[in-house]
């Protein structure tokens, strides 16, 4: 009852009608039902209510309708901002990329698998009423993002598997594509050779060492070598490196389904085509260097392999290093073009926007003057013409245009400008905490193998002291992989890459400046 009387007072009351007036925001999909219940209704009680659709000026409130699974993944998306109306809504996307850079960060078989069971069990259970009315904060947390949990988890397994690592752990799926054997049998060593050096190397030159990469993930001999950090670092800055231009690049991409929608055509040309130039043309650049000495340099010129960072800083100084061979042919001529190149976008992404505006003011106050006279003359004096309130609905941009000021939109596009130029470095090195945070998960499931389950797999060789120290020992195993490894390192996780769509991802395309659509109901949202 109070529900109703508080919506009833909202609405105006029209002396002259003897009626109620309210003026409130439907969606058109929903108008058919809403005239529907107001005539079975109207019918029921005797009083005619009646449903007008009328111009307003004001921008409409945003109504996204989520499901069980969406609604954790927009819920991300709406705290950083509810999108204007009609505005491109990154939950879809969301849904593939935050649990995979997540997964990035937090790749583990074991760790994963733990995640997704614990998911898993929340959403076979999710209809059970004691399940749904639990009180406890942390529990309702848990609860409603059990799709994004069960998705994380999954993602984890998947990465877990590129990285080779189940608990830290490596596992022998495929034969390895090194071979101990051939190394030994044509390297001639002997005893006192294995007894003198403690460390062996496989060297990929020799004949049968090598007989090709790993048919998925990491090969599992990389797992005892000694430089296995050295090698992990390598492969996961570079990866971070591609995934961070590419995810920025996409967001860069969505941004022309909003010019092309809100009618904005100059902003393809005077924006999006700048920021991708600039984009591309330096770190788009730098992914296609760590792609190609990828594909052309082999193991027999490894030890004169080009640096690509000395490349990249030679770059932008437009020197060269005489100690450091190109990579390709007329390597020098591209680089200086295309800084040249990426240079030159700056200009037309801050002067570009606030003269074409400009100069389409002018013309519109041209046009405006014409009219004017042509209706002093009685040229355009016609019954025909229309009202002016309905062409101010029409056409609510109007009164945007007479508003203009030139000073407000340079300063605007400035900031956007120095936003998005210095932001195109920051947020490429930003995305090296992915290469960060798998690190500091790898290196912690190492550290809790090796001081708690090592330990306890090393103290006694019989059988029933083993089953009774591992007991113990496994017990507090697995209490500090739930509390380190799976709480707090995933909730680590979670903030980073919640940071990298807010940041680095969202606002390349996305304002964020809407309001929600809340409508009149007496049902709680289903969880």
């Amino acid at each position: 009852m109070k529900a109703v009387y508080l919506a009833l007072n909202q609405c105006s009351v029209s002396a002259t009608y003897k009626c109620l007036i309210a003026e409130a925001w439907c969606a058109t999909r929903d108008l058919p039902a809403v005239q529907q219940a107001l005539h079975d209704s109207s019918s029921e009680a005797g009083v005619s209510a009646v449903v007008h659709r009328i111009p307003c000026r004001d921008m409409p409130p945003t109504l996204i309708r989520t499901t069980r699974f969406t609604a954790s993944f927009q819920a991300i998306v709406d705290a950083y901002g509810v999108g204007r109306y009609q505005e491109v809504n990154p939950a879809p996307y969301t849904i593939i990329t935050f649990p995979f850079l997540f997964a990035v960060m937090f790749g583990d078989v074991g760790h994963g698998l733990l995640m997704f069971l614990f998911a898993l069990a929340m959403v076979l259970a999710e209809d059970r009423p004691a399940i749904k009315t639990a009180k406890n904060e942390i529990w309702q947390t848990f609860f409603g993002g059990r799709y994004l949990l069960l998705l994380m988890g999954l993602f984890s397994v998947y990465t877990g598997f590129i990285y080779n690592e189940c608990f830290s752990r490596a596992t022998v799926i495929f034969p390895s594509g090194w071979s101990v054997a051939a190394m030994a049998n044509q390297s001639g060593w002997s005893d006192k050779f294995l007894a003198n050096h403690p460390l062996l190397s496989l060297d990929p030159n020799i004949t049968g060492v090598f007989l090709g990469p790993y048919p998925f993930g990491i090969d599992p001999i990389w797992s005892l070598a000694v430089n296995h950090l050295t090698f992990l670092n390598s492969f996961k800055m570079k990866m971070s490196v591609i995934l961070g231009v590419t995810h920025m690049a996409f967001g860069v991409v969505l941004g022309v389904f909003n010019h092309i929608h809100f009618g904005q055509w100059h902003r393809l040309v005077l924006e999006t085509l700048p920021e991708l130039v600039f984009l591309l043309g330096l770190f788009g650049y730098l992914v296609f260097m760590v792609i190609y000495k990828w594909l052309r340099v082999s193991a027999a010129g490894a030890a004169s392999a080009p640096s690509i960072l000395i490349h990249f800083i030679n770059m932008f100084l437009f020197s060269r290093s005489p100690t450091n061979r190109p990579l390709f042919p007329g390597q020098e001529v591209v680089q200086s073009a295309l800084v040249v190149l990426a240079l030159a976008t700056v200009p037309v992404l801050l002067l570009g926007t606030p003269l074409f505006l400009r100069w389409n003011h002018h013309r519109r106050l041209r046009r405006a003057g014409q009219l004017q006279d042509e209706v002093k003359t009685g040229l355009l004096d016609s019954p025909d013409a229309r009202g002016s309130d309905e062409e101010k609905a029409e056409h609510p941009g109007d009164q945007e245009e007479a508003k203009f000021v030139l000073s407000e939109v340079f300063m605007h596009q400035a900031i956007h400008t120095i936003e998005f130029c210095l932001g195109c470095i920051s947020n490429t090195a930003s995305y090296l905490r992915l290469w960060a945070l798998s690190l500091a998960h790898a290196q912690l499931s190492e550290v809790l193998w090796a001081m708690v389950m090592r330990i306890g797999l090393g103290m006694g060789r019989e059988m029933g002291v083993v089953a009774l120290v591992l007991v113990p020992v496994f017990a507090a195993f697995a209490v500090l992989t739930v509390a380190i490894l799976l709480v707090m390192e995933g909730l680590s996780a979670f903030l980073h890459a919640l940071r990298l769509h807010w940041v680095e991802f969202q606002n390349k395309f996305y304002s964020g400046t809407g309001y929600k659509l809340n409508p009149f109901t007496f049902s709680m949202e289903d969880q």
